[in-house]
């Protein structure tokens, strides 16, 4: 079952890949970005690497089509969590065996930290999908829910078109290889950064 699952991944990020160069790669983004916040496992990011590096000369309106599609989508899965948990939304759960981390998300929530755990998950790789329909059946307010989406996806998303415009094909396979480990060591030191500001001052 594990093998399936892997071989079926493997094949959809070679179909995203290989789609970067067709026409209508821009909107083919948009989707694969809106369904990936609340459904889709495979980051865009797959897709955007390529895209940008194809089309350097476009590489922020790329990443901005990417944000749009994004955020969009992430509001999607609020609505599921806040109206359609037990039709839709535990299904998702159940989906990616997440039950386990959906406590801990809720939890998170309830806490001081729930803001800054839907940062983490707009800008690192922790699922996205999951923060957006959580936030939504604990209805954490809508508004704060946008702006951070939208903050973090598009710092995220700008960045990889940047190094990409910047220094094209050898930053893809160095981006490929690090990129999500350097996302979450960026994070880390942004929360620890806020806290001592808080503390020591």
């Amino acid at each position: 079952m594990l093998k399936r699952v892997r071989q079926w991944l493997w094949r959809q990020k070679s179909h995203l890949e290989a789609a970067a160069a067709r026409p209508g790669a821009l909107w083919t983004l948009f989707g694969v970005a809106f369904v990936e916040s609340s459904v889709f496992p495979i980051p865009p990011d797959v897709m955007l690497i390529p895209l940008v590096v194809l089309r350097r000369q476009q590489a922020f309106l790329i990443a901005a089509v990417c944000t749009a599609g994004s955020v969009l989508g992430g509001l999607l899965g609020y609505a599921i969590g806040y109206g359609f948990m037990d039709v839709l939304g535990r299904r998702i759960v159940e989906l990616y065996h997440a039950q386990g981390a959906w406590q801990q998300v809720v939890g998170l929530y309830h806490s001081e930290l729930g803001v800054w755990f839907l940062a983490a998950a707009a800008f690192t790789p922790i699922p996205y999908k999951v923060a957006t329909i959580a936030a939504g059946a604990v209805s954490l307010p809508i508004v704060p829910f946008a702006l951070v989406s939208l903050v973090g996806r598009a710092t995220r998303f700008f960045l990889v078109a940047a190094l990409l415009w910047a220094f094209g094909p050898v930053m893809r396979q160095w981006m490929e290889r690090y990129f999500d480990w350097l996302a979450l060591a960026f994070f880390a030191l942004l929360v620890l950064g806020f806290l001592a500001v808080r503390y020591l001052m």
